[in-house]
This record gives C-alpha cells, structure tokens and sequence, in this order.
C-alpha cells in the first residue's frame, strides 16, 4: 500500500508520466499504473530501477524510511514509515484507546477486524 502511493507521489514530484517511467525502468505503462493501485508488486530488480530513476532509496519508496529505536547498551532500531510514525502520534492523542491497544494489542485488534467485517 505505501509503495503504491509513494510511487505515484514521487512519479509526479519528478515530472514523469507513468509510460516515461515504464520506459525508463524497462516496464510497460500498465505496469507502472498496476504498482501504483497496489493490484500487482515490482520485482526486487524493478523496484531497484525504480528507486534509482526517482532517486530515492528502496527503503523510502517502502515505507521503511525512518529509523526507530532506543539508544544504549541494548539497542534496538527498526525503520517505520512516516505514515506509521503518524498514525501513532494520532493514536497518542486518544489516552484510552492508546493505553487498551498497549494492554493487549491482539485484543483491540480482533475488535477492530470485527467491526469492519
């Protein structure tokens, strides 16, 4: 999902239409609207060219372009995406929901797949 979104974002901000970016990662035009509706996914060696021509790191046009962690004797880093990133600071916001999703995350999630079924 976030792949598909960034592409398209940064196809834009680089002044490319889908065929010229197709044409200059070696896929057709169809190709690239398929990865930008998330209905199919690049290969590792497409997403390579695509990172290359749009000038971004594979991890970025990912989703996984922030590093997250703590500092110290343990250290443990991870990357999040900056959408990732927002949905918790938005989701700080609310103290009661915050806090039930840290007491049992599994939880808050069957509640929530539930409620959307």
């Amino acid at each position: 999902m976030l792949l598909s979104k960034r592409l398209k974002e940064l196809r834009i901000n680089n002044g490319l239409t889908q065929r010229e970016l197709g044409e200059r990662v070696n896929v057709t035009k169809v190709s690239i609207c398929c990865y930008e509706n998330g209905t199919r996914t690049p290969t590792l060696e497409t997403l390579t060219k695509l990172g290359e021509v749009l000038n971004v790191s594979t991890d970025e046009l990912l989703g996984y372009d922030n590093s997250v962690g703590e500092s110290g004797r343990n250290k443990h880093i991870t990357k999040m995406a900056k959408e990732e990133i927002k949905f918790i600071l938005e989701l700080r916001k609310n103290k009661k929901i915050y806090e039930a999703i840290l007491e049992d995350p599994k939880q808050v999630c069957e509640l929530i797949n539930k409620k959307l079924q």
